[in-house]
């Protein structure tokens, strides 16, 4: 019996995520919201994968144990995550703790009247200040997870940037993003796309991306970092400015 249409085409996902020994910190906390930061390393959301468990919501619904350093954290059983970070990026994300949150969070994202920043740091010098990148995104199935430039298929995608600093030996660039759009990786291609990848991507890269970070082969993880996030709080409405500064 031949395999149908579907099967043939089912994207196989055999990424197994490392333990990840770094803990979600909890940054603000009222009956309504979470602002945590999240570690670079940890999935935001458990995968299909049975050894993909851990995850920013597998912990936030049963709590994180105490270690050596660090007090436990409590359970939120009704915890939802109204975006993702992707695995390897660190930083601030807001989360609902009820279902009234939730649904307001989730409109707020899906109406784009939420505001993110991203400090990343790039490969080689940008040589504009500011600036901004539009290039359109589409899933990329032979590539999977990668997704790919296109002018045909893809989606609308922009972000905007401004230089923070130069660096020397080897030439790279802080930079702080802020993206108008919220595709899947679009601040890792984007960057790719005008020459600048993020160093530590492994999916978005060049050869000479991995290189040479700070005397080391390769950069201890992918550099991106979610600094800031705006939005409205969904009981008491009022503008909410969360921040988790960046360690590099």
């Amino acid at each position: 019996m031949s395999p149908s249409d579907d099967t043939k085409n089912e994207i196989i996902d055999n990424f197994v995520a490392p333990e990840c020994q770094g803990r979600i910190e909890i940054l603000y906390q009222d009956d309504d919201i979470l602002l945590i930061n999240k570690p670079s390393g940890l999935l935001s959301l458990s995968g299909k994968n049975q050894l993909n468990w851990d995850s920013v919501h597998y912990r936030l619904v049963n709590g994180q144990e105490a270690t050596e350093s660090q007090k436990a954290t409590p359970a939120f059983a009704e915890a939802k995550l109204p975006h993702r970070l992707d695995f390897g990026t660190s930083g601030i994300m807001v989360v609902g703790l009820n279902s009234a949150a939730s649904k307001s969070l989730n409109k707020q994202f899906q109406d784009r009247a939420v505001q993110k920043r991203y400090i990343a740091m790039l490969a080689g010098w940008v040589e504009a200040d500011i600036g901004q990148i539009s290039a359109p995104i589409a899933k990329d199935k032979a590539l999977f997870p990668r997704v790919k430039i296109c002018l045909d298929t893809g989606k609308s995608a922009i972000s905007d940037y401004q230089v923070i600093r130069r660096l020397d030996t080897p030439c790279r660039t802080l930079i702080q993003y802020t993206p108008i759009t919220g595709r899947t990786h679009q601040l890792r291609i984007h960057s790719l796309e005008f020459g600048h990848p993020i160093l530590g991507c492994d999916l978005y890269n060049t050869p000479e991306s991995n290189n040479g970070f700070e005397g080391s082969d390769t950069p201890p993880r992918l550099m991106l970092h979610a600094s800031d996030i705006y939005f409205t709080h969904p009981s008491t409405g009022q503008p909410i400015h969360g921040q988790s500064p960046s360690l590099f």
